[in-house]
């Protein structure tokens, strides 16, 4: 059972951290352009493979959302922030 919640929080973790530079990259595209469009859904065939590769349901999808569209959001967010304040020292 602890491996289960293991593998869970790795998947978890794995969308999250993958969604993150795609956050930022499509944080500094024009909204609703191609690449805006790219930079949303890339990511999602590599967590897919990955859920099911593990061999988690399609009941563990809405957890996976949200932690991808945390890493999204992080992305976008925070990690241009973190940039551009290292970029004006």
């Amino acid at each position: 059972m602890n491996d289960l919640y293991f593998l869970g929080f790795f998947l978890l973790l794995f969308a999250f951290i993958l969604n993150i530079p795609f956050g930022y990259f499509r944080g500094r595209t024009k909204k609703y352009s191609f690449l805006w469009f790219l930079y949303i859904h890339f990511p999602i065939p590599f967590v897919a493979a990955t859920r099911i590769f593990t061999g988690f349901s399609y009941k563990f999808i809405p957890f996976l959302v949200v932690a991808a569209i945390l890493g999204q959001f992080i992305g976008s967010k925070y990690i241009f922030k973190l940039i551009s304040n290292k970029n004006k020292d």
